[in-house]
């Protein structure tokens, strides 16, 4: 079993992010059923933050989807 390849899953992570905020009309926080969202911090190359920089990206991710129609996610 390989290992994943961390830089490639960072990048998409980024491009969603990034993709995510354009959607918010460029805000770094919203507030989303009562919870304060904060676009996660750049990713600065320390690999022992590897792990918690991913999930930190998927939570927001997930938070964000809340907010988009179905077929948006989709796209």
């Amino acid at each position: 079993m390989s290992q994943p390849s961390y830089p490639a899953i960072i990048r998409q992570l980024q491009e969603q992010i990034v993709a995510l905020t354009i959607q918010v009309e460029g805000s770094t926080s919203r507030a989303v059923a009562g919870i304060e969202v904060v676009r996660p911090p750049t990713f600065n190359g320390t690999s022992s933050k590897v792990s918690g920089f991913v999930t930190t990206c998927k939570l927001y991710i997930k938070v964000k989807l809340r907010e988009v129609a179905v077929e948006e996610q989709i796209q």
